[in-house]
């Protein structure tokens, strides 16, 4: 039961920080693939705040997805076992 629990809060950290960081450069990469002034001197960082608010904003379903990830691979062990 508590290898249990360790194991929710490890995918749920995991996906708290891996998803935001993720999000955030696909979104910058693909702002800068895709729009000509993203990088540019007029832009003054518009880009990189609109990357950087979508991966806050990625923060808590990322949570979400880890813990129920964990708990889906719990509930698939006992199915098992």
């Amino acid at each position: 039961m508590i290898g249990s629990i360790v194991r929710v809060v490890i995918y749920g950290l995991l996906g708290l920080v891996g998803l935001p960081i993720t999000t955030t450069l696909l979104v910058l990469a693909l702002s800068h693939a895709f729009d000509p002034r993203c990088g540019t001197p007029g832009d003054s960082g518009g880009c990189e705040m609109g990357a950087v608010s979508i991966g806050v904003m990625a923060a808590l379903p990322g949570l979400a997805i880890g813990v129920a990830l964990a708990i889906f691979q719990e509930w698939r062990k006992r199915q098992r076992g």
